[in-house]
């Protein structure tokens, strides 16, 4: 069996190998990068982007349809949603295509096949186009294989009526009826796309509220747009099973003590993901795993195994794609020999659904529980002139500061283009600001940035547009 020889291998292409891949390369390291699917993973082929296209598409569908409140007429609006998908495919194609030519680009090159650790400087890979490889790693191997979607027991995916996102991005009509299996962010970012072209929605979550771990004001907000768009929400719910016949599913759900049937055409099961950690030789070399099947690493995101590196999701969450792409960058660093370490202060974090959510730093209830003193400003988009400019007014701004020295904490949106306006606190954040450097910053007007100054001169009892507490 022929044996190559490279600085470093990357197994798996997503956000966080990817990325790896051209770092590593720009740093003069001969780099293989192995993917056994696709380039980009999952986020750039049925994950982050897909799902954000749709959105965005089924979002400017339901605004036009409502296009008569700035006095527009608009009648007979249709959506294709071939077209849409084929909108969408154009989309992934682009970017699919960009990343593997910045990787050859910068002098990495590419393989397509299955890849297993056998010593920690090798890797034997099952090829794509048939026969098997032995190639050596003198640096050091990088592993990002991300994760894959939870299965449920009584919820056996067909891909055809019972599904995952996979399939979710790709229909190619809108069912009737949609059930989710599980509120939280990908079911309800989902769900919401087709909500909005017309699908009857019903969210069955087995916790007490959507989007476990996020802030129970904010996510008022979504699930009141949620059921005003006509969604049944199914708190504290347990979804026990479902049967299909004639392309039609038949869900059981236990709810407050009484055992529920619903309907459907489609049933997303989305109950999260577990770490792809499995059948990569990683107990044969001595790769120690948590006991959920995340690889362990230390802030240089090295194994205990010299020479083996793991980023991104398979390594722990939270499950991000500009996170493994940070951790990609830090890897890739220390390969090449320079000081690199993981060492943010906070991590951004988006949720795409109707209004947007983003928060970075300590929630309240987080700071509190830390024993910290905390002051809080809010700022609600409902009194600002861009918000009511743009029909966006649901949600708020909410700032967290140590009472003791103005210290910034935290920051959560709820809102109109909240996945962009939290960067500014993200900044914030590493530059380990306090609330008067935000609060003080002149932001331009009309703005939706104009909320987050706003809110941190509410919570130091300085707001102009808004009642001091």
């Amino acid at each position: 069996m022929a044996e190559k020889t490279y600085d470093v291998i990357v197994i798996g292409a997503g956000p966080g190998g990817y990325v790896a891949a051209i770092r590593c390369a720009q740093l003069g390291l001969k780099t293989l990068c192995i993917d056994k699917e696709y380039m980009g993973g999952v986020c750039l082929n049925w994950g982050c982007i897909p799902s954000k296209a749709l959105i965005a598409a089924s979002g400017l569908f339901e605004k036009i349809k409502h296009a008569e409140t700035v006095g527009i007429t608009v009648s007979d609006v249709k959506m294709d949603v071939v077209k849409m998908q084929e909108w969408k495919a154009g989309i992934i194609k682009k970017l699919t295509g960009g990343v593997a030519s910045l990787i050859k680009g910068n002098g990495g090159e590419i393989l397509m096949g299955k890849a297993v650790l056998v010593a920690k400087d090798t890797v034997e890979v099952q090829k794509n186009e048939g026969g098997t490889e032995r190639i050596k790693a003198t640096k050091g191997i990088i592993i990002s294989t991300g994760a894959q979607v939870i299965q449920i027991p009584g919820f056996d995916t067909d891909g055809e009526t019972i599904i995952t996102a996979r399939e979710a991005v790709s229909l190619m009509e809108v069912p009737e009826h949609m059930v989710l299996i599980g509120g939280g962010v990908i079911g309800l970012e989902l769900g919401s796309v087709y909500q909005k072209l017309g699908s009857k929605l019903t969210v069955v979550e087995m916790m007490d509220q959507l989007l476990p771990g996020t802030d129970k004001d904010m996510v008022r907000v979504v699930e009141r747009r949620l059921k005003k768009g006509g969604a049944e929400v199914l708190l504290g719910a347990k979804a026990k099973s479902c049967s299909v016949k004639d392309g039609k599913a038949t869900v059981t759900v236990e709810h407050k003590g009484k055992e529920l049937t619903l309907e459907a055409d489609k049933v997303l099961v989305a109950v999260g993901f577990r770490p792809n950690s499995k059948n990569l030789g990683l107990e044969g070399v001595g790769v120690k795993l948590d006991p959920r099947g995340h690889i362990e690493v230390n802030d240089r995101f090295e194994t205990n195994v010299p020479g083996v590196y793991a980023i991104g999701d398979v390594c722990g969450g939270p499950y991000l794609a500009h996170k493994a792409s940070k951790e990609g960058e830090i890897a890739a660093e220390v390969l090449a020999g320079h000081k690199s370490a993981r060492d943010w202060l906070g991590m951004p974090a988006a949720i795409f659904t109707d209004p947007e959510i983003a928060t970075v730093g300590m929630s309240e209830a987080d700071a509190k529980a830390a024993g910290k003193k905390v002051k809080v400003g809010k700022f609600p988009f409902s009194v600002s002139g861009r918000a009511m400019s743009v029909r966006e007014t649901d949600g708020f701004v909410k700032t967290i500061i140590d009472a003791e020295d103005n210290r910034l904490l935290g920051v959560g949106i709820v809102g109109p283009e909240a996945s962009d306006l939290i960067s500014e606190a993200a900044l914030a954040i590493e530059m380990c600001a306090y609330a008067e450097d935000v609060a003080l910053t002149v932001h331009p007007h009309p703005t939706l940035g104009e909320a987050v100054m706003e809110s941190f001169k509410h919570a130091l009892k300085e707001a102009v547009h808004l009642m001091n507490r």
